[in-house]
């Protein structure tokens, strides 16, 4: 293994544990030492090394990696070229390495390859763990269901050196070399006029959208995208424009954007665009690269999942919820309306865990969050602040303290009343139900009704959490609201 000795790694606290941990993943995997399945999450999700396929499965995952190993069963050198190191919360960690790889075959077949190795770590108790996994080539090299397709590879190489020489035979003028070169390219190259019509389109959108380039040259370039991605398109253009009426006119432009396939399906591209001009400034015309990030789109996503939301009730986190009472104070102190923040803490939660599990404890937690968000509007938020503790953020009550204070009660006595509603808790095995648990729960909850005055959101989260433990003093199942002592 070989490690460059300059990393962008930011100096935190944890962070030293991680490269730790990712040195670990890097020297267990290029020793083929099964022991490396220990570092994987019971809450995994990853992307084989061909990137064609998400794996939710950590057992499937395991599988592959048995798989990989007995295709490749003896030692493999990995040199790590980059790696960097990002915090996206205290509990969720990315991890991204740039590296090649030695195989120990004759012929070199992926160490000109530069490959991006993604890994997610995620604080689990004591622990950090990996939670996704994700293994990208710059061209689609793995092929049918291996890991390591060195038949294919080889096969490559071999087609691609005998192309290679048969062409440079065949082709002594430099524009025909690089036509050749265009056509064979996995990213799309086009040309538009400055109608924006396309004037050409390479063979590869056939491969990527399903449209043959005779039934795109001659369209508009909004025909590429859907709504949303015409939208985008429409704002760069104008911003192009616009920096040209300036006097400031721009080189390459690059955006994301969705685009339509021939099936009816959606991918997404980041595009990079630029004008033709001719000798007096004036743009004829466009041409550029667009560039599949499909998968890189749905990882940022899943991402953002680990790091706003939480991972047994699929409400947001506690992170998420500061966010949105920020935004909510700045709002009501625009509009002049009040807002509620309440914290909602179940009663005899451990009572349940005691006798049955955590499992069965999991459950009523996904029930009771399914039962929180059925009480409120869709513009207030739900969130869960850790353990068995909710908060509930209601937005754009009455200007009227009195009105507000009304609304803010009938919505808590709601939720006290639908909470304390029997639960009954599916215990499944195997998709079937094995068992039924009854459970009799109530919540205590504390409320404060406010107006957006540039109070500290810690201020906030701790007058509501004050009236929530006098409801648990009053003998719980009760619902109280902050006052301010004189």
């Amino acid at each position: 293994m070989s490690i460059p000795m300059a990393s962008a790694i930011p100096d935190s606290s944890h962070h030293h544990k991680i490269r730790a941990l990712f040195d670990e993943y890097i020297e267990l995997y290029a020793s083929r030492d099964e022991r490396l399945t220990t570092l994987f999450s019971e809450d995994f999700s990853g992307y084989t090394v061909g990137g064609r396929a998400l794996v939710k499965d950590r057992d499937e995952w395991i599988r592959i990696i048995r798989q990989d190993f007995s295709e490749m069963p003896g030692r493999i050198r990995i040199e790590v070229r980059d790696i960097s190191i990002q915090d996206l919360s205290e509990q969720v960690v990315v991890v991204t390495a740039f590296f090649s790889i030695h195989l120990p075959v004759p012929e070199p077949v992926l160490t000109q390859e530069i490959a991006r190795l993604l890994l997610v770590f995620r604080l689990e108790g004591e622990a950090w763990k990996i939670t996704h996994s994700g293994t990208s080539f710059p061209c689609h090299l793995a092929q049918d269901d291996k890991v390591y397709p060195l038949n294919n590879l080889q096969e490559r190489n071999q087609v691609l050196e005998a192309l290679v020489e048969e062409r440079t035979r065949e082709l002594n003028e430099r524009e025909a070399f690089y036509r050749l070169l265009t056509e064979d390219t996995l990213d799309v190259l086009w040309r538009a006029d400055d109608k924006l019509q396309i004037t050409y389109i390479s063979p590869s959108d056939e491969h990527l959208r399903g449209f043959k380039a005779e039934e795109v040259v001659g369209r508009h370039v909004f025909e590429l995208f859907n709504e949303e991605g015409v939208a985008i398109v429409t704002d760069a253009y104008r911003k192009r424009l616009q920096a040209d009426r300036e006097g400031r006119p721009l080189g390459f432009v690059n955006f994301e954007a969705p685009h339509r396939c021939k099936d009816g399906s959606v991918i997404w591209g980041e595009v990079f665009s630029k004008a033709l001009r001719d000798e007096n400034g004036k743009i004829t015309g466009f041409h550029g690269i667009t560039r599949e990030i499909t998968k890189r789109k749905q990882l940022q996503d899943q991402i953002r999942q680990l790091a706003f939301y939480d991972t047994l009730t699929k409400l947001p986190n506690r992170r998420l919820l500061i966010d949105r009472l920020e935004q909510t104070q700045v709002a009501s102190k625009r509009s002049g309306h009040h807002v509620a923040l309440m914290f909602v803490d179940l009663d005899n939660f451990k009572r349940l865990n005691d006798q049955y599990g955590h499992f069965a404890g999991d459950l009523l937690l996904i029930e009771a969050a399914s039962r929180l968000t059925s009480c409120v509007r869709e513009m207030d938020s739900v969130a869960r602040f850790g353990g068995d503790e909710f908060v509930v953020l209601l937005g754009e009550l009455a200007t009227d303290y009195a009105q507000s204070f009304a609304q803010a009660k009938l919505i808590a006595e709601r939720i006290r009343d639908r909470l304390s509603d029997i639960y009954q808790l599916n215990v499944t095995r195997e998709g079937e139900v094995e068992s039924i648990i009854e459970h009799r729960c109530s919540a205590s909850i504390g409320v404060l009704v406010f107006l957006g005055d540039g109070t500290r959101v810690d201020d906030i989260l701790k007058c509501a959490d004050n009236a929530m433990y006098q409801a648990k003093a009053e003998g719980r199942n009760k619902v109280r609201f902050y006052e301010a002592k004189e």
